[in-house]
């Protein structure tokens, strides 16, 4: 009977309601939830016969619900450093535990700060996660889960790392006087005094200090013999090869006619990394020397003015307290030191997919990758699709709390037209049961 379909009908209209009133109810409560995403109901007929005929029979209505997570909400400042904001397309890799047995989820929720253990987690309890950069800033993505770490900054309080580059910004008097019958070596042992001196300080793998001394003397036109020395005390072996004479590399450097930098011209030693054996015991890495480029003004220059310095830097050496986290656009994560100094330890991934609003939603602001939204792929932020990071700022839930109270009364008018329904079918039976009287 037609009466029943109209009935049932009604009850679906309740149900369908209730569901999209609960949509609402979620979007109003997380209105001010960090990154938060909100939903929408679709609905969508339930028609039991498409044939047009004299009987019709009511098939009713249905509530989709359909996360609108690909929709971006507003960026805020925010007064913490750790605190960051996705502009753009992408999602934080996270984990439920700082262990491999963590489940991995994905989240916009960028309000991490430092937990007692020293990990950034937000406030859902999620770990961010990164990959780990190595002294010279590089790391490796190899599109597995399983190479990200979870950050902790605090990890590198009182450890040591050791020097692996040493740079030289310097001017060698072009007016100085050649010197004749020098050899390679003079300067270290002391045979001949050179013309332009300065020392580096370098450090090994347990922050010991050493000191490099950088030795020149004109003994051409254009032409100067270089000598970089330490302390025979300090050096064991050179590239493997035992030394007491404390000489790590020796050679020529050539200058072009405009005082620029010739490294085509120059000795290869004097621009290859230094492999160095520390006299303690003390671990190392090999030494790369940036003295200036081939035809350039960046390093090593001559010209007719007093020899000088410009200046000098080597990385490594003992690492203090880690005072604050900055985060650049970029997804590099710095530990920043209490004597001001910094080092950049973590690179930030942005997961893409497909189909974001595939995405299974999971409690604590998260998702988790499914069928429909396709496997994530992750990369650099500003990359393949990514958006860019903001430090200092957190996503607004996306919600329009306008839009949603307007929601509200619609759905709260169209459950009372749908109980009129059941109610209006009920007096109708009632009427068809009193036949029988």
């Amino acid at each position: 009977m037609s009466l029943y379909s109209a009935l049932y009908a009604g009850v679906s209209g309740l149900g369908a309601q209730a569901s999209a009133m609960a949509t609402v109810a979620d979007n109003i409560t997380n209105v001010n939830t960090v990154g938060y995403k909100g939903v929408s109901a679709q609905f969508q007929t339930l028609v039991t016969d498409g044939k047009v005929k004299s009987s019709y029979s009511a098939g009713g209505v249905t509530a989709t619900p359909k996360a609108l997570i690909s929709k971006q909400g507003l960026l805020q400042a925010s007064t913490s450093l750790t605190d960051i904001g996705i502009d753009g397309a992408g999602f934080f890799v996270v984990r439920s535990s700082p262990d491999a047995s963590g489940t991995i989820a994905y989240t916009r929720a960028g309000s991490f700060t430092t937990d007692p253990q020293g990990y950034l987690v937000n406030t859902a309890g999620y770990y961010l996660t990164g990959w780990p950069l190595d002294a010279d800033g590089n790391y490796v993505n190899n599109g597995s889960m399983s190479s990200l770490q979870p950050i902790k900054p605090n990890a590198l309080t009182g450890a040591a790392t050791p020097t692996t580059t040493v740079s030289m910004r310097a001017n060698l008097d072009s007016t100085a006087d050649p010197v004749t019958g020098y050899t390679a070596g003079d300067m270290t042992s002391g045979a001949v005094t050179p013309q332009f001196s300065r020392s580096v300080v370098v450090y090994d793998a347990q922050g010991t200090s050493h000191s490099l001394t950088f030795n020149y003397t004109k003994t051409g036109t254009n032409q100067w013999a270089a000598e970089i020395s330490g302390d025979p005390a300090d050096v064991a072996s050179v590239g493997g090869t035992a030394t007491t004479t404390g000489l790590l590399a020796s050679g020529t450097i050539s200058f072009n006619a405009d005082g620029s930098l010739d490294v085509a011209g120059s000795s290869p030693a004097l621009f290859s990394d230094l492999d160095i054996g520390w006299a303690n015991g003390a671990g190392s890495e090999p030494i790369s020397l940036k003295l200036g480029s081939d035809d350039g003004l960046d390093g090593l220059t001559q010209f007719g003015s007093a020899s000088a310095l410009l200046n000098s830097s080597a990385n490594g050496g003992m690492l203090g307290t880690v005072s604050s986290v900055n985060i650049s656009k970029d997804g590099v994560v710095s530990a920043v030191f209490d004597d001001g100094s910094s080092r950049a330890i973590y690179q930030l991934p942005l997961a893409t997919f497909a189909n974001p609003d595939g995405l299974t939603r999971i409690s604590g602001n998260a998702y988790a990758a499914s069928q429909d939204s396709g496997n994530a792929s992750i990369n650099e932020p500003g990359s393949l699709g990514g958006g860019d990071l903001s430090a200092g700022t957190l996503e607004a839930s996306n919600v329009d709390l306008a839009s949603e109270f307007s929601n509200m009364i619609i759905y709260q008018r169209a459950y009372s037209a749908s109980s009129k329904i059941i109610t209006t079918v009920d007096d109708m039976l009632q009427e068809v049961s009193n036949l029988k009287r």
